[in-house]
């Protein structure tokens, strides 16, 4: 299938709106499972933007933006890999290894805007000098601005005037390379996991984490809908008892205050 004109449009303007979003880190509508199911919509095929979103998501989960430094682009590798998938028929985990070369492409343009505005700097601090706050608000809509238009330029020549040498390249993949592809998007999302939790992860948790490793990989669910309620059930049990212990807590401290312990001017 093929994207039209009008899709590649819209999908620039998609970009535009979402790049802004991941710019400023508003919104967070620039996760790679809001873009890719929005992706499918304007492409007409839901299910491919859905199921190639959680996919990225998964792979993206532990990537985010800390200082200065940029991660690969979730806004490209959400929108590419359906599109890959969508135009080439490559399963979503294959489209999503494809399109991390798209996602690194904006996150290196993303590097240079980081250096280039550097220029705006010394107006910025002029602006501030002088109690200029329109100067300040009017460099930093400039520069949004050339971001904004950056995303829409890429993501209409890579989804739109490039679809016919991707498809190409895609077709004249060997077996084993396309298969190479799907097995390295597989593994993926175990990375992203990974790297989630090397940053969140705390033993307190771990009996949970076995406990959803063990239903996901023995029981054999058709759909993640009886793990998510369970996962949903736990979570609020957690919190039912969490929150019976500081009604304790606090009920205890109310009763040593009346009977006259704990009061200010009692000193330490």
């Amino acid at each position: 299938m093929e994207v039209t004109l009008g899709q590649g449009v819209a999908l620039a303007i998609m970009a535009v709106i979402c790049g802004i979003d991941f710019w400023l880190e508003g919104l967070y509508i620039f996760r790679p499972i809001i873009v890719a199911t929005i992706t499918g919509i304007i492409l007409g095929d839901l299910v491919t933007g859905l199921v190639c979103g959680g996919v990225t998501e998964l792979a993206f989960a532990g990537l985010t933006p800390a200082g200065g430094t940029q991660p690969p682009n979730p806004v490209l590798a959400g929108v590419m890999s359906v599109v890959i998938a969508h135009t080439t028929g490559t399963e979503a985990a294959g489209a999503m290894a494809l399109a991390l070369p798209f996602s690194f492409l904006m996150q290196y343009i993303i590097l240079f805007c980081y250096s280039a505005f550097s220029v705006f700097m010394g107006k910025a601090d002029e602006a501030a000098r002088n109690a200029n706050p329109n100067g300040v608000v009017r460099i930093n809509l400039v520069c949004t601005g050339i971001v904004a238009l950056l995303y829409g330029v890429v993501v209409f020549l890579c989804a739109f005037v490039a679809q016919d040498a991707m498809k190409s390249l895609v077709e004249a993949m060997p077996n084993w390379l396309s298969n190479g592809f799907t097995v390295a998007g597989g593994i993926l999302p175990a990375v992203g996991f990974a790297m989630l939790l090397n940053v969140m992860f705390k033993k307190d948790y771990l009996p949970f984490l076995l406990i959803g490793f063990a239903m996901a990989s023995f029981l054999g669910f058709s759909n993640l809908l009886p793990e998510a309620i369970i996962g949903v059930a736990l979570a609020l049990l957690i919190y039912t008892i969490d929150d019976a212990r500081d009604k304790e807590i606090k009920k205890a401290i109310a009763e040593a205050k009346a009977g006259g312990w704990g009061d200010e001017e009692d000193g330490i």
